[in-house]
């Protein structure tokens, strides 16, 4: 199995995104096609036998234009020929107006030679640069459907067919329609390409990360070469200020790097010797070699592209509903008209009137705003999400995200930096930080995460000798000549009052309790513990401004669970459970009918993430949660989980409120059209406004903040 990806020109509504995606599926050994009308692009999954001329082929069968992409924003190559044809359109049209509306432009060479040459300018627009429309509703007609092309074929052909008639034959009450014939057409046009230069705006996120990456890497031996022909194994020298060609392993240097553009991460990473860079990061200030470890499609900048992609090819629930109606939306259109010609021919009525009513009608009933609403909307969405280090996997994510009620949290590694830190010391009646110094001597001879994070506490440079690891207890050492004792109780011969007392109120806040004393006596306790992060607080605050309750999920003891959830201002902690345990606790949520997220960053969240209704994994995690995931946060800062659900719920309700204008366009248009109070010129006018209010709309989510500034690119 394999999936391709062609661009399609020449789609106008909805109602070709079904025509292409029959087309496609018919081809022997597709198993599946979506159209991305707002990108004008369609993704094919099919069998390894498929040719690719058969696809494209199919394509081109049902009336539009195929290619396969060279690049991201590819689909921007037409644009020189689109405007060409809209400047050529405006022009003949704007003389076909002038010579049908202005009597003073009037001319008769022994003939009516105005109107004649308004029959020729308008034919060159109605048949000439619109001849696309023409072409596709006849592809259309022999594959027995319709689509926005056959409304304006059939209104703008009639208009000019009838016009020379009367013009010919002097029939009818001699009024002319040339000039509303190819008005619609310019108006189409300008419609069209305007909704093209929007559709490039809103994948210039897209277009944004595909520009981070750096054209050639420079090779230890000073060589440079083009960053598609390294390969993993490859070292490669980064500049201050330039940047990292591919992902790699740091070999040499030290430096800070700016990760913002790839992860939303806005603080620098401090890197050397043996930690991991990501391609397109900024080196900041020194030099460095990296050992390149991904290249290409392997790469987490090349995977965070494709994810978005296809999170933008795919429908949501919502589209789907549209994408139905939108499929006997142009029949029942061309139906109608046919009433209304018939309608005001039994009442009596002109038969020029008759006629303009019904072209009004075709012209009005052209479903572009209800194509564009759902897929403008979420690719905009999903490309705001990507600049902010968000990554979302589809648009069904995207309406599930905003039916969240409750946020349940792993600890470890998600709201903590699972990492041990001590962040007290209390020492009755002694020199504490001295005590620090020695406990940190001690432990600089461990390998235990509670001993590092003493170790590392302190400068522990004092002479340490007859160091006696006691498994469980703690360690024993002589330090400077004096024995110290660094552990739990029972290593100690005397405890006294004060320091058990001390002891016994930092293990009611759920924190480490460690003892350090000389001889055998305790004289000092040291508080450790798995230090929260930063961003913690202020990303359950803002889910709970948002309206979410939040759960804190955990393995740990209950005092050390119950200490941190209320350190963080969580709703309800569930201490002592394990991979399968956190599962089972979300299903249950469910039951209760609660909507569940779970946001989680490590191996053992796998489960938990995948029953959830919207899994979220931090980026910073295992690899194996993010796949589980239907949101990955590329940085460590936990309020961009906040930030993704109000930006789903924001592009969720700019969906509904495009869907909303389109639908009641439609349904108010169509009567005025009908009943003569619409001409068929302004109805082109309305259909090209309705098609850029949901272009406009959409547009406004580039513009979403994240919930805190500081988060925000």
């Amino acid at each position: 199995m394999r999936r391709k990806t062609l661009v399609v020109d020449g789609m106008t509504c909805a109602a070709c995104v079904s025509q292409v995606e029959r087309s496609l599926s018919a081809v022997a050994g597709v198993v599946e096609a979506r159209v991305n009308y707002a990108s004008g692009r369609v993704s094919v999954a099919c069998r390894e036998s498929v040719d690719d001329k058969a696809l494209q082929g199919a394509v081109v069968a049902a009336g539009y234009g195929a290619r396969f992409p060279e690049g991201v924003g590819d689909e921007q190559r037409a644009e020189p020929r689109r405007a060409h044809r809209l400047i050529l359109s405006a022009v003949m049209g704007a003389l076909v107006v002038l010579l049908t509306m202005v009597d003073g432009l009037a001319f008769d060479l022994g003939f009516q030679a105005s109107d004649w040459l308004a029959a020729v300018l308008a034919a060159g627009v109605v048949f000439g640069t619109g001849w696309g429309f023409h072409q596709r509703a006849w592809l259309q007609l022999r594959h027995r459907t319709a689509t926005m092309d056959t409304l304006v074929s059939v209104g703008t052909s009639s208009a000019w067919l009838w016009s020379a008639v009367v013009l010919a034959a002097r029939v009818g009450d001699g009024h002319l329609y040339f000039e509303t014939g190819a008005v619609i057409v310019v108006f189409i046009l300008l419609g069209h390409f305007l909704e093209d230069r929007a559709r490039r705006r809103s994948g210039d996120a897209l277009l944004s990360l595909a520009a981070l990456v750096a054209p050639v890497a420079r090779l230890q031996d000073g060589a440079d070469v083009p960053v598609a022909a390294l390969q993993e194994g490859d070292r490669f020298v980064v500049r201050p200020g330039e940047r990292i060609a591919t992902d790699g392993v740091v070999v040499d240097g030290v430096s800070a790097v700016d990760v913002s553009m790839v992860t939303g991460e806005p603080v620098p990473v401090e890197v050397g010797p043996g930690d991991a860079v990501l391609g397109a990061s900024v080196n900041a200030n020194g030099s460095l070699v990296v050992e390149a470890t991904a290249v290409g499609a392997d790469t987490v900048l090349a995977r965070i592209m494709h994810l978005v992609e296809q999170a933008q090819m795919n429908r949501t629930r919502i589209q789907r509903l549209a994408d139905r109606v939108a499929a006997v939306f142009v029949p029942a259109a061309v139906l109608i008209a046919a009433g209304t010609l018939a309608g005001w021919l039994i009442a009596g009525q002109p038969a020029s009137e008759a006629f303009t009513a019904a072209v009004a009608v075709l012209i009005v009933a052209c479903p572009c705003a209800l194509g564009l609403a759902t897929p403008l909307a979420v690719m905009v969405g999903t490309g705001r999400g990507s600049q902010l280090g968000i990554i979302i996997k589809g648009g069904e994510m995207l309406e599930d995200t905003r039916r969240l009620d409750t946020v349940v949290f792993d600890k470890t590694g998600t709201v903590t930096d699972a990492r041990m830190e001590v962040v007290e010391v209390v020492a009755p009646g002694r020199d504490a930080e001295g005590l620090l110094a020695l406990a940190a001597a001690v432990e600089s001879r461990s390998e235990h995460p509670i001993g590092r994070a003493i170790a590392s506490a302190a400068d522990g440079g004092q002479a340490v000798t007859g160091f006696e690891n006691h498994p469980g207890a703690g360690a024993v050492a002589t330090v400077d000549g004096s024995e110290v004792r660094v552990g739990k109780r029972v290593l100690f011969a005397r405890v006294p009052a004060a320091v058990d007392e001390a002891a016994a109120e930092v293990e009611a806040m759920g924190r480490v309790a460690v003892l350090v004393g000389r001889e055998s006596a305790a004289e000092a306790v040291i508080a450790v513990d798995d230090r929260l992060r930063a961003s913690a607080p202020a990303s359950v605050a803002a889910l709970k401004s948002l309206g979410l309750d939040t759960v804190l999920l955990t393995g740990d003891h209950p005092r050390r669970a119950q200490a941190a959830g209320g350190e963080l201002g969580i709703d309800r902690v569930v201490a002592g459970v394990g991979p399968d345990g956190k599962a089972a606790e979300i299903a249950r949520l469910q039951a209760e009918g609660r909507r569940v997220a779970m946001v989680g960053d490590g191996i053992n969240d796998a489960p938990a993430l995948s029953q959830a209704d919207i899994g979220i994994a931090m980026g910073t995690g295992a690899d194996v949660a993010a796949e589980a995931a239907d949101i990955t946060i590329m940085s460590s800062d936990l309020r961009a989980v906040a930030d993704a659900i109000s930006l789903s719920r924001r592009t969720m309700n700019t969906v509904r409120g495009n869907l909303f204008w389109a639908f009641l366009y439609n349904t108010a248009a169509i009567p005025l059209a009908a009943a003569g109070v619409l001409a068929p010129v302004y109805a082109a006018a309305a259909m090209v406004a309705s098609s850029l209010f949901v272009v406009a709309n959409s547009l406004r989510l580039r513009r979403f903040r994240p919930v805190f500034p500081a988060n925000s690119q």
